[in-house]
């Protein structure tokens, strides 16, 4: 069997510790916070990271060019792996076709080898979560083109469920009206929001007050878990700096379902800086998203 990586970017918010221990490959996108550029190596602890937004800090983001796919992509194939990526979603993001890019470039100088690119149409955990299943095919023995394929055919199988606790960062991202983030405020309005088919951010419901919007989530598991409700068991929880809902979700779902909880972690500065502090998302394996 040909030798092969998986290689996703830092969108999928796994633990640093996970690339490592199963060497997954990662590239990371880069972020601007009051004027200050940071990047792989330099990003500023979470815990910072949402302290600075809750105090009015605004950080933008920057898509992966072409030239930084190359950077991740190209060392593989000097060392005669090929190589499947898991890219973050195109529909929220221009560097799945940065990666093309890349990858057309490379294919001309390294004809022998095999690079895949596959669209997770996912974001934060449900990337990652994609990621781990696709990993775990490999660590299991499946060759390249099996996990390929059985991500392509699953990856709108990642059912994205989360809230967020400021509706003024996904105003200022175009993902609601300023009518709909300045009552929401005053009426402690908490949406609830999933990602869809094309990897786009899509709100489909609301409740008020935190605590609804906690149990809101778990009581909708069980409506997108479908015909995986007795194979299903294994969630992972993101948040935003709010570590202690992300464990009350977590043991909600445990008494209903007692599904483990595999990864809990916080939702990174890339999507965070969209999503702001107080973000909390759950992801699994359903029917439909």
């Amino acid at each position: 069997m040909r030798e092969y990586v998986i290689t996703t970017d830092n969108n999928a918010d796994l633990p640093v510790e996970y690339y490592k221990e199963h060497n997954v490959g990662c590239m990371y996108f880069s972020y601007t916070m009051d004027d200050v550029l940071y990047k792989q190596g330099s990003y500023m602890p979470e815990g910072e990271f949402y302290g600075k937004m809750r105090a009015g800090s605004m950080p933008t983001t920057a898509q992966v060019n072409p030239e930084e796919a190359r950077l991740l992509f190209e060392p593989y194939l000097k060392e005669g792996k090929d190589i499947l990526h898991i890219a973050f979603s195109s529909g929220l993001s221009g560097t799945y076709n940065s990666c093309r890019i890349a990858v057309a470039e490379l294919r001309e100088e390294y004809p022998d080898r095999i690079i895949t690119i596959i669209d997770s149409l996912a974001a934060s955990l449900g990337q990652g979560l994609l990621v781990y299943l696709t990993q775990k095919l490999k660590e299991e023995g499946a060759d390249m083109q099996t996990a390929a394929e059985w991500a392509e055919n699953h990856r709108k199988n990642i059912v994205h469920l989360f809230t967020v606790d400021d509706l003024n960062h996904l105003y200022r991202g175009g993902r609601v009206s300023k009518t709909t983030a300045v009552l929401g405020g005053m009426l402690n309005i908490k949406p609830i929001l999933h990602v869809d088919d094309e990897g786009k951010l899509i709100p489909i419901g609301k409740v008020r007050g935190r605590k609804k919007s906690i149990l809101e989530l778990a009581s909708l598991m069980d409506e997108k878990l479908g015909s995986h409700k007795d194979t299903c068991d294994t969630i992972f929880i993101s948040h935003g700096d709010c570590l202690e809902d992300a464990k009350i979700l977590a043991e909600k779902i445990k008494a209903r379902y007692q599904i483990n909880t595999e990864i809990i972690n916080y939702v990174g500065s890339v999507i965070g800086a969209h999503s702001g502090p107080g973000t909390l998302a759950l992801f699994f394996v359903g029917d439909l998203r």
